[in-house]
């Protein structure tokens, strides 16, 4: 009994060959576009990369390190204070800001002698902020400073003090324009870290 996919020869038909290129490469460019699909879809809506340029964020940050940002914790909730975020500037939105946060929505912020108070509902007396996690003991903050929050703003500041653009030159950060949280740091390899939120 002779198999049909077999010729007098007992090689494979020209036909079942061709046929199942055919489905290997259905296949792979099905797997190509369900790939692609999941990539754009986290790109989009999860993660994405960033790459820190500048001194704003120094020490903790340097030019050049590789990010990899969470843009999903923030579809579920707000933003915390210590955050490390990404934004979207608001004077020209084409470009990528990297700061802390260090004031909430309905706070008032007080910058005097380099010490940052935060004045809010469970603190009406002032919170001084304790920043010797992330910022050396000779920091320096420029100026004295207040400013009061509406329900939808954010004071950011850079790491680097004395060379950060920041809310202290061109104001709060309405929510709307923050991308995400700083959450893997994946480049340099011998700087590769997983940034925890911070407790004051």
């Amino acid at each position: 009994m002779t198999d049909s996919n077999i010729d007098s020869n007992g090689k494979r038909s020209e036909l079942d060959f061709l046929s199942e290129v055919k489905s290997f490469s259905f296949e792979t460019i099905k797997i190509v576009i369900i790939s692609l699909i999941v990539i754009i879809g986290i790109r989009s809506f999860v993660m994405q990369p960033f790459f820190v340029s500048g001194q704003s964020m120094e020490p903790n940050f340097h030019d050049g390190d590789y990010l990899i940002v969470d843009e999903l914790s923030y579809k579920f909730g707000d933003p915390s204070r210590g955050d490390i975020i990404i934004f979207h500037y608001p004077n020209d939105v084409r470009l990528f800001y990297i700061k802390r946060i260090i004031g909430l929505p309905g706070e008032k912020i007080e910058i005097t002698n380099n010490i940052i108070t935060i004045f809010n509902s469970e603190n009406p007396e002032g919170m001084k902020l304790d920043e010797d996690l992330y910022i050396p003991s000779d920091k320096i903050i420029l100026r004295d400073y207040v400013k009061e929050l509406k329900n939808d703003e954010y004071y950011v500041l850079g790491d680097n003090r004395v060379a950060s653009a920041d809310s202290r030159v061109w104001g709060v950060l309405k929510k709307n324009f923050i991308v995400g949280r700083a959450w893997i740091r994946a480049w340099p390899f011998d700087s590769i870290s997983v940034f925890e939120k911070i407790e004051y």
